[in-house]
């Protein structure tokens, strides 16, 4: 299943952009974002490392390529 490609904020986003919550729930909406990201990193990275070199050389990267991408920590873009 493809993730579906994003063409504007999400939801959670503009929820925690807004100025009409108090700050607890700023800070909270902003964690849970944050937290949604990294997930979907980790998740990502793992994908990309079990792909084969057949299915890497198709989307333009190399098996050392993607294992240098699959080893980073979750916390970095």
């Amino acid at each position: 299943m493809t993730p579906a490609v994003s063409t504007g904020p999400t939801p959670l986003a503009q929820l925690s952009a807004s100025a009409t919550l108090p700050v607890g729930s700023r800070v909270a909406v902003r964690l849970a974002y944050l937290l949604l990201i990294w997930s979907e990193r980790r998740r990502s990275r793992q994908r990309l490392r079990d792909l084969p070199p057949h299915l890497l050389r198709d989307i333009g990267h190399t098996p050392g390529q993607a294992h240098a991408e699959s080893r980073k920590p979750f916390w970095r873009p």
